[in-house]
């Protein structure tokens, strides 16, 4: 990369200094088709983080209607028609691999796709921008309202700007804590009082981060506590798609006046459009830099010039390693191909990944078992010579209804199963699992000694009263001596 970090070279500090103080960025207004996707992701990304806590899904009487919902409480995981459990964590696990599959595989073939256009700090800090300009105005005005003197004009603009800002973090800290209880009724808590004092606390701290980083950071979070721009380098290669200044036809640069020819000297009028636009504050005219997150900006910035005075647009574009080496040496640009052995690799296994998230997901058991034996006493001798274990066994059901189930016993021959407290052993038992709970049952199974040989083996079953199916199963181990 021809930069690292912009303004931290040491002929740039003063003496005795590490790092030149931060000059405030001041990004102009950019037009164009990338600033427009860039407002549709904006409000996009936006109303799914703020509304989304607000859509209702009908689940049944007694069981919460918030689509998607993060329930402590009650250790549940709501997301529509989805129900995690916490023993189904790997779903979640799942979910994050194909997140991350997926920001590399459009890493790979865009480059810093999502710095430019879906990543938090870029979202909030552009909303925050947005406000800035309203009311203080574009580039030119703020620059001049920074340097003037403290005026009543200048401070009632101040503080209505931060107000704003405040108050977009304090929506950002509320949406947010709105994903762990029902919203409606915490959000009746937090304006009358009655919330936890947790609740305030979350939402002071997202509060306090979001005006932080998106209000007074905002580059600087990208250049110097986000580890992504140093890991995506390894993730790119010389064919992915970057925002990049295509030397070869905007050298060599300099003004340009109208009617005068364009013979000896590149496309490039030196207007500084592209880096008074960069919300970065970099010039993308220095070649590949670690704070530029590929918004694109630059391109509609340089596209509007190259219109007005008359040149073909793209001397700022979306282009490739590769084709900036093969044109600086005289020869043609390559077509843009995804077919490429990382695209191939992170593409499969996104598709694999998800394939088994699905099929995990449409064959899930809806009954679960977890069986513990207990260990004191290891075991029980009877009259009779017959050995007793016993066990607490956990019957998870995680459907809606209340379900009867029968538990069975397997590969223990002669074994006899019974209720805590019930001296009648029998070959099943008729249990109600509760909907949506875990139903604990105690048991004592009863083997005869000729079964064991020091300890063996025992498989317990739910088997459905109607079919026979069996709806889950767990083995445990069975102790005793034949003596």
């Amino acid at each position: 990369m021809t930069t690292l970090l912009r303004g931290a070279g040491a002929g740039d500090a003063p003496p005795g200094q590490l790092y030149k103080k931060r000059e405030p960025i001041f990004p102009k207004l950019a037009h164009g088709s990338f600033r427009n996707i860039k407002w549709i992701a904006l409000i996009f990304l936006l109303a799914i983080y703020y509304l989304t806590p607000w859509i209702r899904w009908d689940r049944g009487v007694g069981r919460p209607d918030q689509a998607v919902l993060v329930d402590f409480e009650a250790r549940r995981f709501y997301f529509f028609f989805i129900e995690l459990w916490p023993q189904e964590v790997y779903y979640i696990t799942g979910l994050l691999i194909i997140a991350a599959l997926g920001l590399f595989l459009a890493t790979a073939l865009f480059g810093r796709i999502w710095c430019g256009y879906a990543c938090p700090q870029t979202v909030w800090t552009d909303l925050y921008l947005h406000v800035e300009r309203l009311i203080e105005g574009d580039r030119a005005a703020r620059m001049r309202l920074a340097k003037s003197k403290t005026t009543l004009s200048k401070a009632v603009k101040k503080i209505v700007k931060h107000s704003l800002w405040i108050a977009i973090a304090a929506a950002t800290g509320g949406a947010w804590v709105f994903y762990f209880a029902d919203a409606p009724t915490l959000f009746g808590d937090i304006f009358t009082g009655q919330a936890s004092l947790a609740v305030y606390l979350f939402i002071g701290i997202l509060t306090f981060t979001t005006y932080t980083l998106a209000g007074t950071m905002r580059e600087q979070v990208c250049e110097y506590m986000c580890p992504w721009p140093r890991i995506q380098a390894a993730l790119i290669d010389k064919d992915s798609l970057a925002v990049t200044y295509r030397g070869d036809r905007g050298e060599p640069r300099g003004p340009h006046k109208k009617d005068t020819t364009w013979e000896g000297r590149g496309d490039c009028i030196d207007c500084n459009q592209c880096v008074e636009v960069c919300p970065m504050g970099i010039d993308i005219r220095n070649g590949d830099q670690l704070e530029c997150i590929n918004c694109a900006l630059c391109i509609d910035a340089c596209d509007a010039i190259m219109t007005k005075v008359e040149r073909p647009t793209g001397l700022i574009a979306y282009d490739t390693s590769l084709n900036v080496t093969q044109r600086s040496s005289g020869g043609a640009a390559s077509k843009f191909t995804i077919w490429r052995p990382r695209i191939i690799l992170y593409a499969t296994l996104l598709v694999l990944v998800s394939g088994l998230m699905t099929y995990g997901l449409a064959n899930r058991q809806m009954m679960r078992l977890d069986v513990t034996r207990d260990r004191s006493p290891p075991f029980v001798r009877l009259a009779n010579g017959d050995i007793r274990n016993d066990y607490e066994l956990k019957v998870m059901n995680l459907g809606a209804a209340d379900r009867p189930i029968d538990i069975v016993l397997l590969d223990a021959p002669g074994a006899r199963i019974s209720m805590f407290g019930d001296d009648r052993p029998t070959d099943k038992l008729r249990v109600n699992a509760r909907a949506d709970a875990v139903t604990n049952v105690r048991v004592h199974v009863i083997a005869p000694p000729d079964m064991l040989h020091g300890a063996a083996r025992v498989r317990f079953e739910l088997l459905d009263p109607a079919n026979g199916d069996v709806a889950a199963s767990s083995a445990a181990s069975f102790m005793g001596t034949k003596e």
